[in-house]
């Protein structure tokens, strides 16, 4: 069984700077086809100062955390019994190429259902840009079969 003792645990923030081809590249990667997220003038003429960060992007830039594997360690999960049980967002601003984000991760929960079967941690992750403005909330759920 995990731990409980881990829930409200915190991991060491990291920051990362965004950059403008590895924004387009995703965009294309992904098929967006909106010009916004592809093209400068295209960005700055909807209003954006720069090429705006796709919604999915902050799940990439979060695991170039100096070790993604800390918390699978921290909570001793053997990553061959591990399902990624869920993924959501809350965004509160936006970010754009050229942000220097930093990222905080947190334990929120850990449970077990069918009676240990199935354990699950749930991860928060506030990312906040250089302005120190609240840019999202990232929730994770990774689960772990046990027998």
């Amino acid at each position: 069984m995990i731990d409980r003792r881990h829930i409200g645990h915190t991991m060491p923030a990291f920051s990362t700077e965004v950059e403008k081809g590895r924004l387009r590249f995703f965009a294309k990667a992904t098929g967006q086809d909106d010009t916004v997220y592809l093209d400068e003038a295209a960005a700055r003429a909807a209003g954006h100062p720069g090429l705006p960060v796709p919604p999915m992007f902050l799940f990439c830039l979060e695991m170039e955390s100096p070790n993604a594997a800390a918390i699978r360690q921290l909570l001793g999960m053997d990553y061959r019994s591990l399902l990624h049980g869920e993924q959501g967002f809350s965004y509160h601003t936006m970010a754009y190429a050229g942000d220097t984000l930093t990222f905080e991760q947190r334990i929120a929960d850990i449970y077990d259902k069918k009676d240990g079967a199935l354990e699950f941690v749930v991860r928060k992750t506030t990312v906040t840009n250089q302005r120190h403005e609240l840019v999202a909330e990232l929730r994770c759920v990774t689960v772990q079969r046990n027998g």
